[in-house]
């Protein structure tokens, strides 16, 4: 089967944690795996961007398959229920909004810089060294933080389901691919 360049956005994927690690200024860049899905599903009434162009999906894919790092097991029924999906979808965005809340606190002066990142919205691991100070306002760096959590999270997240069950399982429950479909739903006049 022919490679596409789209085939090899796993790099870009992986290079997001790298450079958030090394640079936490990077994880701006993440902003383009939240929009750009959402820019599709309205715009062709499409999850193009889950089937072909997401590199996390393509990293497990590869991880899982390739690598042989999967169990290959069917995902549990309950993690494939609306219920599910949706509840993780409102958590996920209560998650989001609460990183957005001290992005603002710390842009309006109310609080400090905490140069941490917070794995799994619990474990908050000191990450200091990947800041050291620009010409933008601490609130910037506050976001890249934040959103850097974020997005690690759901990383470890994917990890943990790709070992457990098939490679791309992290697919069947995973925020923007259940607001792409509703979005799909919507603009598609699906039920």
């Amino acid at each position: 089967m022919k490679k596409h360049w789209y085939d090899y956005l796993w790099i870009a994927s992986l290079s997001y944690l790298i450079l958030g690690f090394v640079n936490i200024l990077f994880a701006w860049l993440g902003l383009i795996c939240f929009f750009l899905p959402l820019a599709i599903s309205i715009g062709k009434g499409t999850k193009g961007y889950c089937n072909r162009y997401c590199g996390r999906g393509q990293l497990f894919s590869l991880l899982g398959g390739k690598f042989g790092l999967s169990r290959k097991k069917d995902v549990p029924g309950w993690m494939r229920s609306r219920g599910f999906r949706y509840g993780f979808l409102i958590f996920f965005f209560a998650m989001f909004f609460q990183m957005l809340w001290t992005t603002y606190l710390v842009f309006s002066g109310a609080q400090d810089l905490k140069q941490v990142v917070t794995v799994l919205w619990t474990f908050r691991l000191p990450w200091n060294w990947a800041y050291h100070g620009t010409l933008f306002s601490p609130g910037v760096a506050q976001f890249a933080f934040g959103f850097y959590s974020v997005m690690l999270t759901s990383t470890l997240l994917g990890l943990a389901t790709m070992v457990l069950f098939k490679p791309r399982s992290w697919c069947v429950y995973c925020p923007m691919g259940t607001m792409t479909q509703l979005i799909c739903r919507a603009r598609n006049g699906a039920p």
